[in-house]
């Protein structure tokens, strides 16, 4: 009765199911565990905001990689800004969703190394974002600055490539690596979203604190591959007992017509 499994067509589709169920299994541990990741970064984020500043250098250093447990860290530098050596960071949107820059400005602490202090969004000049935007200066001379510490950037983790060849001061990725290697200074590792001072005018604008109460559809994502996975023995099993009762009926009929035409013909 059910040697019909053994055919090609058969074959097939019972290896299918067989790679589909582990293949999901594995699609709803995977988005699992960016729903815990989301769920631990949310706490990191909450623990950073709501404990008070430390300064930055205690926290990071020059070539450091700043530790996840202190991202979004609020820190604070005395020191004062240098402008000269100010860049922005192309392609960068604000809260409303318009493309323009982040501000990048090197904030030179009382031993001389360099902090690096996203100032804020700006917008672009004109459509294509190849002239030197307007930027408002910073407060001058020796300041106190606050900020969210972040990690550097990278194409690894941003999906944003460093290009080449770009406008004069404009960058891709804020990586103290690099802009190490552009000023021939020693730079803290990371960066630091700033906070206070805030700007004597409309911009630059802050950039926004992240959110971290919102844990994102990933856990449904999970469920629901883990529900298909479920899914495909059954839906095997229903195909097996469905082609068993064809192949029944069509068996049934056939053995019928065979009956019917031994019988003699009237006369």
């Amino acid at each position: 009765m059910y040697r019909f499994l053994l055919s090609r067509q058969w074959v097939i589709l019972t290896l299918l199911a067989l790679v589909l169920i582990p293949t999901m299994v594995e699609l709803g541990f995977w988005q699992l565990h960016r729903h815990e990741r989301r769920v631990a970064l949310n706490q990191v984020i909450a623990n950073s905001l709501a404990a008070e500043p430390v300064p930055a250098e205690s926290l990071t250093s020059p070539g450091a990689k700043v530790e996840h447990e202190h991202l979004y860290r609020r820190v604070t530098a005395k020191g004062s800004f240098d402008t000269a050596d100010e860049v922005v960071v192309r392609r960068r949107t604000n809260a409303d969703d318009e493309v323009g820059y982040h501000v990048l400005t090197p904030f030179v602490l009382e031993d001389g190394r360099i902090l690096l202090v996203n100032r804020g969004w700006v917008p672009a000049d004109g459509p294509s974002q190849s002239a030197f935007p307007e930027i408002p200066p910073p407060p001058g001379g020796e300041i106190t600055v606050t900020g969210r510490l972040m990690q550097d950037q990278t194409t690894e983790d941003s999906g944003i490539k460093n290009l080449q060849g770009l406008p004069d001061r404009q960058i891709m990725l804020i990586n103290s690596e690099l802009e190490a290697e552009r000023l021939g200074k020693e730079v803290l590792g990371g960066y630091v979203d700033l906070t206070e001072p805030g700007p004597s005018g409309d911009t630059p604008q802050l950039i926004s604190e992240p959110v971290h109460d919102e844990i994102g559809p990933h856990m449904a994502y999970a469920v629901q591959w883990w529900l298909f996975a479920a899914g495909v023995p059954v839906g095997w099993v229903v195909l097996v007992r469905r082609e068993v009762r064809e192949r029944a009926e069509q068996a049934a009929a056939g053995a019928a017509g065979a009956q019917d035409s031994e019988q003699p013909a009237a006369v």
